[in-house]
């Protein structure tokens, strides 16, 4: 369909049951479901000749740690013949394994073990659910909000061992003394010894 509003009451008289909310910004639709419907929602999109929403650009997720369903999985759809894009979108807590959409899009498969990776989200009948990006045995996830910023672990080359190993993460002290003075100004410290060194002469 070319017009976004008629696309919008197609899916919406079609899978009456299955949409929690739909909406339309930034020429594009915004579809808000839950998981257990995850599965004939991109199955009608992708196969119905009124959306032909036939490539999934990406999947990610939202952290917002205070809430009782932490994460929002978000998927991102295209459809080439009518130039429309859809978003949609549920809300999962913590620890919730969610349905993998690699028997519908083949390219989910990478995607998903990125939001496994980044988020601890995993995925139920994924053919291969492993770290993507992090290392072998790396600690959390990422993209988590309550993730520290130094991470756990660093990862370094000893020249005593002649090896890669892993520690935990040593922050140095020496230079967090940093000095916000102009550099064209001068500093303090720099003014009050040649001060006093005038004085003596």
């Amino acid at each position: 369909m070319k017009n976004l509003e008629d696309l919008e009451k197609k899916i919406n008289s079609e899978l009456t049951t299955k949409i929690n909310k739909t909406e339309i910004k930034h020429h594009q639709i915004y579809l808000e479901t839950d998981k257990d419907d995850l599965i004939d929602i991109c199955l009608f999109l992708k196969t119905n000749n009124d959306t032909k929403f036939r490539q999934l650009i990406d999947i990610t997720v939202v952290d917002y740690p205070e809430r009782n369903n932490r994460f929002d999985v978000v998927y991102l759809f295209l459809s080439h013949e009518f130039n429309q894009r859809l978003v949609l979108k549920y809300s999962i807590s913590e620890n919730e394994v969610i349905p993998s959409l690699t028997s519908i899009f083949p390219s989910a498969n990478w995607m998903e073990r990125e939001v496994f990776d980044m988020y601890g989200v995993s995925f139920k009948d994924h053919p291969d659910l492993r770290r993507i990006l992090t290392d072998y045995g790396f600690e959390g996830h990422p993209l988590r909000k309550d993730f520290p910023l130094t991470g756990h672990s660093e990862v370094r080359y000893s020249e005593d061992e002649k090896k890669v190993i892993s520690e935990p993460v040593k922050l140095e002290q020496n230079f967090r003394n940093f000095d916000y003075e102009s550099p064209w100004e001068g500093t303090k410290y720099i003014k009050q010894e040649i001060d006093s060194n005038d004085k003596k002469n």
